[in-house]
């Protein structure tokens, strides 16, 4: 399976997180679009690996993704070596995208940093040719390639975007999708430990991000995204 577009980030509800609305745009616009979770965030405070399987499931459908896979790194202790960026080259060979989403380069998660890092490289070396792998569906010999385009979505800390994408028409799907993890979100019925994105005020500050991001290129909602390279448009008036 080849796509256009594949977001790869630590933790499942990352990219529901920070962008479910680019996701939900780009498959309106006929794209297609995948998700690898680099971890099962079996240290999370909240729920199971075996209950964010299953949220994760969940989103993938409302984000109506083409796949989503997991990769299995041990969460908190993955680190950006030769045997993860393997295993991630594969995975970014089998789905061939063209632009690649991840993680937020600074965050106060160490994962977000460190998957950014791991990510960034794997990219690179997906394009070489003398790095060999195989299909971890099929089997078969990889050729190389490398995402023409990388972008790192923001989480938690407030950098600021080299871009930003208006989601106003799917904010509404973003936040179902958001709260498909029913185990890490705002629940007044829940009686489990409370944890940092638990309480009803870090999804105060989910929609305010977002609303400052949107403000930002005069939207209600956006999702904002940074670049390595230097951003070029061919036209002036397609800028907001």
């Amino acid at each position: 399976m080849t796509v256009d577009v594949l977001c790869i980030a630590a933790h499942p509800d990352d990219v529901e997180m920070t962008c479910a609305g680019t996701v939900l745009s780009l498959v309106e616009q006929g794209k297609t679009v995948a998700v690898i979770d680099l971890t099962k965030g079996e240290l999370g405070t909240r729920g199971t690996p075996e209950i964010r399987l299953q949220e994760a499931e969940e989103g993938a459908r409302l984000m109506r993704l083409s796949a989503r896979h997991n990769m299995g790194f041990k969460d908190g202790f993955f680190r950006n070596d030769e045997d993860h960026q393997k295993a991630l080259i594969a995975w970014i060979r089998h789905f061939q995208p063209t632009i690649v989403l991840t993680n937020a380069i600074d965050d106060r998660h160490p994962d977000h940093g460190r998957g950014a890092a791991l990510v960034t490289d794997a990219c690179f070396y997906s394009g070489l040719r003398m790095i060999e792998t195989t299909d971890p569906e099929t089997g078969e010999q990889q050729a190389a390639h490398r995402p023409t385009y990388l972008y790192s979505f923001i989480q938690d800390r407030s950098l600021v975007p080299d871009f930003v994408v208006n989601i106003t028409p799917y904010w509404e799907q973003k936040l179902a999708a958001i709260k498909a993890y029913k185990s890490q979100f705002f629940n007044p019925d829940s009686t489990e430990p409370q944890s940092y994105i638990s309480g009803e005020p870090f999804m105060k500050f989910l929609e305010s991000r977002h609303r400052e991001h949107g403000h930002m290129i005069n939207v209600e909602f956006g999702e904002g995204f940074m670049s390595k390279r230097m951003l070029g448009v061919d036209d002036l008036f397609a800028l907001k």
